[in-house]
């Protein structure tokens, strides 16, 4: 066992280590074949595994983890992280039950206790650790969905929605993909959302919010996942309030903003919310999976989630991590966020916020000195930029991906094709911005 995790630990730091030297596009994909084959009758040897998903594996990987991947808004893993990572790993704890895992509860508590008063929530506010921000979304709205019925004396965790009163959503013409996706799971819908219309950063326009009456649940945003423009909150919880309506904040990565005091005034407003949704593998670049739900209403989380059984050694005075999240079985995801944390301190994430906006700001600065068009406001991490026509700009990002320097991605903005730069890592420096410009303004000019 040692020599295999001796190997194991060395052969990821090589892939660490190696990952400025080489292109951020996945590599030698061809070889990928060679994993495909009919399972063997007999056990192969676990070094030969290793070695086989090492050699193969490792070259087709996008070098997600390394400081010039601005493709999607995900950060690496801080090595603190991924060493906690490593360690959580080896405890194999199925962090349910604070009786049978008290460790990995202990600190889950903790973490999310760090991150309410980060993000300046209420006191007292709850919440559950789930895999990412699809899931934070669907947890923090099913507690939405439980609570606004519950309002009007429907218990849906008992009787289900057949029959049950009409819940109205709202949400903004801006609203991302995978919440829409969490109200189709709800069996809230799609297709029966209210959408309100946007401005052209894409905030949600709190002056066209319709009358509201009924159990009514309005999803906002913080932080458009292109322009990472922020919904003014602060007028759409006065309207929410004032008709009895559920408050739910979509802050993926934006949430973040909340943590450094100069841009603490994006996120007006959020305090007022009855839940949040965040995402850590995002901005405090911990490993995947790790996203946070927060509501406001601690016992209305719990009792849409908890659930219990004979057999289940449940503590009455202390946080069991399932009765928070769907999730029962599950690992200890509050590991890696309680050592990013404690390793960076207040200060450690604001500078992690800072540096990586200033990173932005000089992207969007340099690709508009050079006479490209920056589509956003850049008041956050993210920077939308169109090189010409829809034509020109797709050639000009299958360049830059097909260059190696970066890896950037494609995207549709308010009509336009353009490419997006997310700067989420806390690997990127002054001298990796500087190289992806001259990659970005090289492949431009040969398009061109």
């Amino acid at each position: 066992m040692r020599s295999l995790l001796t190997d194991s630990a060395a052969r990821a730091i090589a892939y660490l280590e190696g990952l400025n030297a080489r292109p951020v596009a996945p590599m030698a994909i061809d070889r990928l074949d060679e994993l495909d084959k009919p399972l063997a009758d007999q056990p192969t040897p676990p070094e030969e595994v290793l070695r086989e998903l090492d050699e193969i594996g490792s070259p087709a990987t996008m070098a997600m983890a390394g400081p010039r991947f601005f493709g999607f808004v995900i950060g690496g893993a801080l090595p603190v992280t991924l060493a906690a990572n490593w360690l959580a790993g080896a405890w194999d704890q199925n962090s349910a039950l604070y009786n049978v895992t008290p460790a990995t509860a202990q600190l889950e508590r903790i973490a999310l206790e760090w991150l309410v008063s980060l993000f300046g929530l209420p006191a007292g506010t709850g919440g559950g650790f789930v895999t990412g921000a699809t899931m934070a979304n669907f947890t923090a709205l099913a507690a939405a969905r439980y609570g606004l019925l519950e309002r009007v004396g429907w218990n849906v965790a008992n009787d289900g929605l057949f029959g049950a009163p009409p819940i109205t959503v709202i949400v903004g013409q801006e609203a991302h993909v995978t919440l829409l996706k969490t109200l189709s799971l709800l069996g809230l819908g799609r297709n029966r959302v209210v959408r309100v219309p946007a401005d052209r950063q894409g905030r949600l326009r709190a002056e066209a919010l319709p009358p509201i009456s009924g159990p009514t649940l309005i999803c906002a945003q913080a932080g458009n996942v292109n322009s990472g423009a922020f919904d003014p909150l602060a007028d759409i919880g006065a309207h929410a309030r004032a008709n009895g309506a559920w408050l739910h904040v979509d802050g993926a990565f934006g949430l973040w903003a909340a943590a450094v005091p100069e841009m603490a005034h994006l996120t007006d407003g959020l305090a007022g919310a009855d839940s949040w949704a965040v995402d850590c593998h995002k901005w405090l670049n911990v490993p995947y999976d790790s996203g946070v739900a927060f509501v406001r209403d601690s016992d209305t989380l719990r009792a849409a989630m908890a659930i219990t059984a004979e057999y289940l050694p449940t503590a009455s005075h202390e946080r069991n991590p399932s009765d928070f999240a769907p999730e029962l079985s599950r690992r200890g995801r509050g590991v890696e966020v309680w050592a990013a944390l404690r390793a960076l301190g207040v200060e450690g994430v604001r500078d992690l916020i800072r540096r990586t906006c200033g990173h932005a700001r000089r992207f969007a600065a340099e690709l508009e000195a050079a006479g490209y068009e920056v589509l956003n406001d850049v008041v956050l991490n993210q920077v939308i930029v169109a090189f010409g026509d829809a034509a020109t700009t797709s050639r000009v990002v299958a360049g830059i991906q097909a260059d190696g320097t970066c890896w950037c991605g494609p995207t549709v903005w308010q009509g336009r094709t353009a490419m997006r730069i997310s700067v989420s890592s806390w690997a990127t420096t002054d001298e990796d911005v500087t190289r992806s410009l001259a990659a970005m303004l090289r492949v431009a000019r040969a398009v061109a």
